[in-house]
């Protein structure tokens, strides 16, 4: 679907993940040699869990049954693999991480007929697939002969080696299969893709770096979205045709983490400001080695300090928030608008980093740093993709999306993410050290106990308990941060501390609290809309 304001608007509304966020990083632009891809999977209408498809062997003629992931919709059926492999959210005992974000592209290319959706295609060539050139050919394979019924998707395939981007549409009803290519990201670069067609012009004659769909040029030029020769065809321009929303909502998010790891973010601005035709590149070589952590706080971003940064305008309110609920766009007299959208939005269900490494053996160099909500306010958390069962607190059936438990990180999360997004630039204050130092002691603890496990008699043992136990304490310490906030914030005043405690007066007895004022810009915005009104006059 071309993204047109109506088309997001109506987004809001709609139980799909349209507004998730990939980040790619190759082993050689790593601090640490690995490869690393990050997902969030925003949706209004999804819960976020950690999922688990245990390793298993089956007898020939054994069928799988397909579901929608959006929805649950039964597709149908398909032939089971003789063997799966482990895998734990968005990665597999082999070090394989898969990702997406959903483009859309042309309305009349989806199939309702087809059986493979984009999230089945995951979770499938996850359980089939030990590298990323292996799930591409599982993916592909897998829509080629049951068809395709998703809309256009960008997919981040990730092994410990190779860094790739897939971009797949389908070919609408009575067109079985979809068209795609995949473009690899060289080692010491740095990619991204939101929600927008990103693969332009490919190499035509370079299996090692680029594969394609036989058709998917030919194909363009049935539909009649392409005219010229093949050399200067562009998968972006011919199935995901830009739009305004598409440059500020979508690729504007690429260009922040460009921006932030670049010194080209000023060539690229004109671009994403729709003065300049010219796209930027698929990757980047950074001008710094990026580490876990910086990953991390790249999934937190909100354009601050640029131009888009949305603290900084009325809309942002006496507590200077990045967020902005409903309507992302909006028409006004005549005319249409749109906020930012930046990487960290309120409605993520869960997200993650992957981080693989071919310096280590898999059963530990794979490790799925995962967080539950927003990720500004989420704290990642070491998974290992060998691990056998589920922490309580990110398991599937704790609870759902429309039953709150505290036994559940997701809600846990959210409680305190929607303390904090009323009080914004107060609260994030008290959020921010906690979070930082938890994820610096998880990464530190880690460079601590892998040696160990290494010289573990059962080390898929052992990282199942220690990936529990980290999950379930990062989980109470976020609970006692919730306590702790609904104690100081309560009723719009702040609590006075001393060394982290809570002041009494001196007879024992509630100290009065802080009331701080609305700074003086929104003061003044106030006034120009009411100041008639408000100002307080002599009487006569």
């Amino acid at each position: 679907m071309k993204k047109t304001f109506f088309s997001l608007l109506l987004l809001t509304a709609m139980p799909q993940t349209w507004a998730c966020t990939n980040l790619l990083v190759g082993k050689k632009a790593s601090a640490d040699g690995s490869t690393m891809v990050t997902y969030s999977a925003d949706s209004y209408a999804m819960y976020g869990e950690l999922y688990h498809y245990p390793a298993a062997k089956y007898p020939a003629g054994t069928l799988l049954e397909v579901r929608e992931w959006d929805s649950g919709k039964y597709l149908g059926q398909i032939a089971q693999a003789a063997e799966t492999y482990n895998v734990v959210g968005n990665m597999n005992e082999h070090q394989l991480c898969i990702g997406e974000t959903t483009f859309g592209g042309r309305e009349e290319l989806s199939d309702s007929t087809a059986i493979m959706d984009y999230g089945s295609l995951i979770y499938i060539a996850l359980q089939r697939a030990k590298t990323a050139r292996e799930a591409i050919r599982v993916m592909t394979g897998l829509v080629e002969k049951y068809g395709y019924c998703s809309e256009g998707e960008s997919f981040s395939i990730v092994d410990k080696n190779e860094v790739w981007i897939m971009e797949m549409v389908g070919k609408g009803v009575g067109n079985k299969g979809a068209v795609w290519v995949a473009v690899r990201i060289p080692e010491d670069c740095i990619a991204a893709h939101a929600n927008q067609s990103r693969i332009h012009q490919f190499p035509l004659n370079d299996k090692e770096n680029c594969l394609y769909a036989k058709d998917v040029i030919s194909f363009a030029k049935k539909k009649g979205y392409y005219k010229g020769a093949d050399k200067d065809f562009s998968f972006a321009n011919a199935y995901n045709p830009l739009d305004w929303g598409g440059l500020r909502f979508c690729e504007a998010r690429v260009w922040s983490f460009f921006n932030q790891y670049t010194d080209n973010g000023q060539e690229w601005l004109p671009y994403i400001l729709g003065e300049t035709p010219e796209p930027m590149p698929l990757y980047v070589k950074p001008n710094k080695l990026l580490s876990v952590k910086n990953v991390m706080d790249m999934m937190r971003d909100h354009y601050e300090g640029t131009v888009f940064d949305p603290t900084q305008d009325i809309a942002a309110g006496p507590f200077h928030s990045p967020y902005r609920f409903h309507p992302l766009a909006f028409e006004l007299d005549g005319k249409k608008y749109g906020f930012e959208r930046p990487i960290s939005t309120q409605q993520t269900a869960f997200t993650f980093v992957g981080q693989m490494r071919s310096s280590l053996p898999d059963a530990v160099g794979g490790v799925l740093w995962f967080g539950v909500d927003d990720a500004r306010f989420t704290v990642y958390t070491p998974m290992y993709a060998c691990i056998t069962k589920i922490p309580p607190c990110y398991a599937t059936g704790t609870a759902d999306f429309t039953t709150f438990s505290w036994e559940s990180a997701f809600w846990v999360h959210n409680w305190v993410a929607n303390m904090a997004y009323a009080r914004y630039n107060q609260i994030i204050e008290d959020v921010k050290p906690l979070q930082d130092q938890i994820e610096k002691d998880l990464i530190t603890l880690q460079a601590n106990i892998e040696p160990a496990v290494l010289n573990e008699a059962d080390p898929v043992a052992f990282l199942t308990g220690y990936s529990s136990q980290m999950a379930q304490i990062t989980h109470e310490q976020w609970k006692k941060l919730g306590e702790y906030l609904i104690v100081k914030y309560m009723d719009g005043v702040v609590k006075k501390e001393d060394n982290g405690q809570f002041i009494k007066n001196s007879y024992g007895g509630s100290q009065y609290p802080n009331r701080p004022k609305w700074d003086e810009h929104f003061l003044r915005e106030i006034v120009k809309q009411k100041g008639n009104w408000l100002e307080q006059k002599d009487l006569k």
